[in-house]
């Protein structure tokens, strides 16, 4: 922070910070031009970079207004990944429309929409979506790695729901600080699961007012620059609808297959249709369907069926798709969502933890089914 004395007003230094080697900013200077900003972040950049020891790769000098959004953002020298970088305003400028997130550049080697592949480490990726919102697709997508993760899988969970992410919440990332490591975000680790969102890219209570473009970007930049290892199961939780961020995943990577959630009444039945069969249009296996909020459970221990149960598996008959479990809304589903904890939803009885596991075998059971139609894998004869 010294070191930046002379450059910026004392009180308009918000934050700072430095991870191998890139540098960041956040400055509040109300009244400066552009081309104030870019000179005093150059400048700063050299102060930095004089300082004993210091090996400054970049520099990212976030201004932003009296609300704490982002008007303008200078890079002066090098990139994060080395390259060239012009300062520019914090607005959409590459060729898709998409602005880089948090200082990552935009990756030239990416794959075009041509030829769908693997991620490079991860043995089986599965979508998780629906046709509409509001049906708990991201508490089936959280408690699906959780379950797997228990099992003794190497789990990753992708929150891909650009426009409204809930992983933060779920998983009780609140206090955690997304970290970049080489050009290349490090997932969470958390349950027993390696996760990354966007939720935790942005402000909280900002809304993304994105064009199909900026999404796409933002999706390539989720699933490609993010240094996920060697894992065996990548769960991908999706926005509801059947829009930019599903058409480009199934343009991008080579999908394992996908889950399909619904809960019971019609109106939500008719969407899944809608979803499952945006699978099958893209040659995304599915995998199955899944019934949430298919009954609740009261403290009294009875069970009641809010919303009719059974339709979904009815609506999975008639689409001649595997039903993979219904899964209830508890007391304690709502409470361990809210608090971060998922890892509770299979500790002690009742019948969450028990809906959870079925749900988890099955989808086990259906992806050994697809990889044995795929050809990827053999059958096996195990004798005891």
């Amino acid at each position: 922070m010294k070191a930046l004395a002379g450059h910026f007003p004392a009180e308009g230094v918000q934050w700072a910070a430095e991870l191998d080697g890139v540098v960041s900013l956040r400055l509040f200077v109300p009244g400066w031009s552009t081309a104030q900003m870019d000179a005093a972040a150059t400048k700063a950049r050299q102060a930095i970079a004089g300082l004993p020891g210091a090996q400054v790769k970049a520099l990212i000098a976030e201004f932003v207004d009296d609300g704490g959004s982002v008007v303008y953002t200078s890079r002066p020298g090098a990139s994060v990944q080395g390259g060239p970088s012009t300062p520019g305003p914090a607005t959409p400028s590459s060729a898709d429309g998409h602005t880089p997130i948090g200082g990552l550049t935009t990756n030239n080697s990416a794959r075009g929409d041509a030829s769908a592949t693997g991620i490079p480490g991860v043995a089986k990726v599965i979508a998780v979506g629906a046709g509409k919102g509001g049906v708990g697709k991201s508490s089936i997508a959280v408690n699906l790695a959780v379950g797997l993760a228990r099992r003794g899988h190497a789990v990753g969970l992708l929150d891909a729901d650009i426009y409204g992410p809930s992983m933060p919440t779920m998983l009780g990332l609140g206090a955690m600080e997304q970290n970049v490591h080489g050009g290349m975000l490090q997932p969470f680790y958390v349950h027993g699961v390696k996760a990354i969102t966007l939720g935790k890219l942005v402000d909280p209570e900002k809304p993304l007012i994105w064009r199909g473009p900026m999404a796409h970007g933002a999706f390539k930049q989720l699933t490609e620059q993010t240094d996920w290892g060697n894992l065996d199961y990548l769960i991908i939780d999706l926005p509801p609808g059947t829009g930019d961020i599903a058409l480009t995943m199934a343009q991008m990577l080579k999908l394992t297959g996908a889950v399909v959630v619904c809960t019971p009444q019609k109106v939500a039945q008719d969407d899944a249709v809608r979803a499952a069969r945006m699978f099958q249009q893209l040659n995304v296996p599915v995998l199955g369907v899944v019934e949430n909020m298919s009954f609740f459970v009261g403290d009294d221990g009875k069970e009641y069926d809010l919303f009719g149960r059974g339709g979904a598996e009815v609506m999975a008959q008639r689409l001649n798709l595997p039903f993979l479990g219904s899964v209830p809304i508890t007391m304690a589903l709502r409470v361990n969502s809210d608090e971060g904890n998922p890892s509770r939803n299979f500790e002690g009885g009742g019948s969450l933890p028990i809906a959870l596991e079925k749900m988890v075998t099955n989808v086990e059971g259906q992806v050994s089914l697809a990889a044995l139609r795929a050809g990827t894998m053999r059958p096996t004869l195990k004798v005891k």
